[in-house]
């Protein structure tokens, strides 16, 4: 399969989707991070120096979901009818899973702003444990599931 953000001459360019068909569009993404029980246990507690890590990061999610097409230099800026986050503090990690689900009508899918919400997410819970724990690590980023346009549903 030719990949669609390269011209003929193998130049990066932004796609033409004027043709594509506008239609519903959703794209779940996945990822954790990885700490030791005691760092969890400060979550659990509400406990973190920073205040509510789990809020923090749910919001830091949305907002980079919103803002993917300043970050990712080829996205299109989309206008996204829903971004849903879901954190969830794991004990048999352990550490955190987060989840994406990011919603829009229009001509090009949601894939990359489900990513960065995931990824950012995990990044902000880094940010706001990380006087407690240098070591996590932010793993297992990935898109699970992606329903819409042409190629219809995709599913990991």
């Amino acid at each position: 399969m030719p990949l669609t953000h390269f011209d003929a001459a193998g130049r990066a360019h932004m796609v033409d989707v004027t043709d594509k068909s506008v239609t519903d569009r959703m794209a779940v993404a996945e990822g954790h991070v990885t700490m030791t029980a005691e760092t969890l246990a400060l979550v659990q507690a509400g406990r973190a120096g920073k205040g509510d890590v789990l809020g923090t990061a749910r919001l830091a999610g949305i907002m980079a979901a919103k803002r993917t097409a300043d970050l990712i230099p080829l996205c299109h800026p989309l206008p996204l009818s829903k971004v849903t986050l879901d954190l969830e503090a794991d004990e048999a990690l352990p550490g955190v899973r987060i989840t994406a689900t990011v919603r829009t009508t229009g001509r090009t899918g949601v894939e990359m702003e489900a990513l960065t919400a995931v990824s950012v997410a995990g990044l902000t819970i880094y940010d706001m444990l990380k006087a407690a724990q240098k070591d996590m690590v932010i793993g297992g980023v990935r898109l699970t599931l992606k329903e819409g346009g042409k190629s219809g549903r995709w599913q990991a």
